[in-house]
């Protein structure tokens, strides 16, 4: 089981290096993440984009070009959907946000002509955590796309949890249904979505492969301690390998908080469900984070 980010690396250097290709790659952080990525050894990158903006970058930064294949695009937009394009003629494995807002980039995803979105697909967008207080890694969703999931949507999105996890090593993960409390209460619907997903779950209907419990409250879902205090019998309780949150707020926060409030966390964060692995970090996320974003794309790839 892999438990942190270099191990990813690591494996990854043992594996063919997938090709990826950064939308409107013209800032520091999209082309520094892309280049350690090359120089780790786990990818080849093209970089889509103003070429001139890219060689200024590259120049300021002390970066050797020459290990990027440059498809110079000098508007935003076009960038984006040359860069679906490439994914879609094969000429790439994974997709990767660079200086574009996330609104076009999706959009760029979502084209019904010529995105990356499959028919009756659900896109979800599926984030791996290292924090030094929690002894595993976490696969976390939905923080960006699907503001308020309904009982299929979220079928999806444990579906992707559970492929994330299991490329992580996980051979039975654990996830835990986050609702505001673990009672079982049928005016709160979160809590009536969790206890629906866990009983398909233990009856086989979404598949196998994981272990399942909610609703679950955050405390009890990651704390042996406080599952034993509030006196919970559940395989998952105190040790989730998964959080499938109820909606696009409680992720989100819970994402940003970690982010922002907690020493020592590392993250990644990619877009699941399309033809192609999608890195969706925030412009703002740091050079490691988009790192690591790429290689989780890139463990996850076909």
């Amino acid at each position: 089981m892999i438990t942190t980010f270099e191990e990813i690396f690591e494996q990854l250097r043992s594996k063919t290096k997938k090709r990826l290709v950064a939308a409107w790659a013209v800032d520091d952080h999209t082309i520094q993440a892309a280049y350690q990525a090359v120089q780790l050894g786990i990818v080849e990158a093209t970089l889509v984009g103003d070429e001139n903006m890219i060689k200024a970058v590259c120049e300021a930064e002390n970066i050797d070009m020459s290990v990027f294949k440059i498809v110079n695009v000098a508007e935003e937009m076009k960038a984006i959907s040359t860069a679906v394009d490439l994914i879609n003629a094969g000429e790439g494995d994974i997709l990767m946000k660079g200086l574009c807002s996330t609104d076009k980039y999706m959009r760029g995803i979502l084209n019904k002509e010529r995105g990356l979105l499959p028919a009756k697909a659900v896109l979800s967008h599926v984030a791996v955590m290292q924090n030094p207080n929690y002894h595993k890694l976490l696969v976390i969703s939905d923080m960006a796309v699907i503001p308020a999931p309904d009982l299929k949507q979220k079928q999806a999105i444990m579906g992707y949890l559970v492929n994330t996890a299991k490329a992580l090593g996980i051979k039975q993960p654990k996830v835990a249904l986050i609702t505001a409390t673990e009672q079982m209460l049928p005016g709160m619907p979160a809590c009536v979505d969790a206890a629906i997903l866990s009983k398909m779950v233990e009856r086989g209907q979404l598949g196998g492969g994981c272990l399942a419990d909610g609703p679950l409250a955050l405390d009890v879902a990651i704390s042996k301690e406080a599952a034993q205090i509030k006196k919970l019998k559940s395989e998952v309780a105190g040790d989730a390998d998964c959080l499938l949150f109820p909606n696009i707020e409680s992720a989100n926060v819970f994402y940003k908080v970690n982010t922002q409030m907690s020493v020592g966390v590392r993250q990644a964060a990619i877009v699941a469900g399309a033809k192609a692995p999608c890195v969706l970090s925030s412009r703002a996320d740091s050079i490691d984070t988009k790192l690591n974003s790429i290689a989780l794309a890139a463990l996850t790839a076909k």
